[in-house]
This record gives structure tokens, C-alpha cells and sequence, in this order.
């Protein structure tokens, strides 16, 4: 596990310093908005709320706006395992795969609980000084815990030199 963890949680969890992190690496979060519900070393939960910035014509939430807050839940889990690490790691996503299951509507909540297993992996890594892939879920459900919408995403670590 990354020591430096606990500083990346509160950048992102300040409310000042995470509009700024999102304004100026993710500018499309910030206007749909996302928001982080929950982030420990373990899991990470993302709201989103179906909005005007989120919609599709069908009056439900844009797929495009779902993947953003999917990849989010993961992407952040991965990033407070990176956050100021010597050596430091790279990370990509490499792949995405996707199940719509329900009409997405209301506030959605993504939640993946791979934390354990990306630490691992980005330990991996820079112990093999190889590049090394995890496949990550994140679950999107709505307000009464109906899924609709999973995510896969295959992130790729390498330790640079």
C-alpha cells in the first residue's frame, strides 16, 4: 500500500481542491458532476446525478457520462496507489468493456472495490520493473440499489525509470 495514500484522499475529498484537480486534469467531470462519495484504500464509490450535462435524448443518462464516473472509481483507487510513489508508475487504461443493464436515471452511484488488487498489481510492477494489467469493475446502481450499468476496465501499471 502506498504511505502517501492518505494525502491523495484529501486532496480529493476537499471540496476546493478537488474542483481544481478536476478543472485542471478532467475538465468533463467537473462540468457533468461527479462527485466522490466514499474513498479508502480498499473502495471507491462516485455519484453522478442525471442531469442536463449527463443526458441522452432517450431522457436517460448518457453512456459516455457513465463510463466518466465508472472509470473514476477506479481510476482513483489507482491514483492514491501512484500518488508520489518512487519509482514512479504509470497507468493507463488499455481496455473497456461494458454491460447497460437499466435506464439509468436519478442519482447512480459507481462503486468498485478493487483496491487490494491494484496496490498488488502496482507492487508487482515495480518490483518486476514490467508492465503489468488488472481488470477492475466498477458497478453502477441507482437510488433504490437496482444495477444499471458494469463496468470493466483493464488498467495498465509500468514503473518508470
Amino acid at each position: 500500500m502506498n504511505p502517501n495514500f492518505n494525502r491523495f484522499k484529501q486532496l480529493v475529498t476537499h471540496p476546493l481542491k478537488y474542483k481544481l484537480f478536476l478543472l485542471q486534469g478532467l475538465p468533463a467531470a467537473f462540468f457533468v458532476g461527479l462527485r466522490v462519495q466514499e474513498l479508502t484504500e480498499e473502495k471507491c464509490v462516485i455519484k453522478i446525478k442525471h442531469t442536463w450535462f449527463s443526458k441522452n435524448p432517450f431522457k436517460s443518462m448518457y453512456f459516455a457520462a457513465q463510463a466518466m464516473a465508472a472509470e473514476m472509481s477506479t481510476g482513483l483507487l489507482a491514483l492514491g496507489q501512484i500518488y508520489k510513489r518512487q519509482p514512479s508508475v504509470s497507468m493507463l487504461v488499455v481496455k473497456m468493456e461494458v454491460s447497460y443493464v437499466k435506464k439509468a436515471t436519478g442519482m447512480i452511484y459507481f462503486s468498485t472495490e478493487d483496491g487490494a488488487a491494484m496496490a498488488n498489481t502496482i507492487e508487482e510492477a515495480i518490483r518486476t520493473k514490467e508492465g503489468k494489467t488488472l481488470v477492475a469493475k466498477s458497478i453502477g446502481t441507482n437510488e433504490n440499489g437496482e444495477i444499471v450499468s458494469e463496468f470493466l476496465f483493464t488498467w495498465s501499471f509500468k514503473a518508470k525509470n
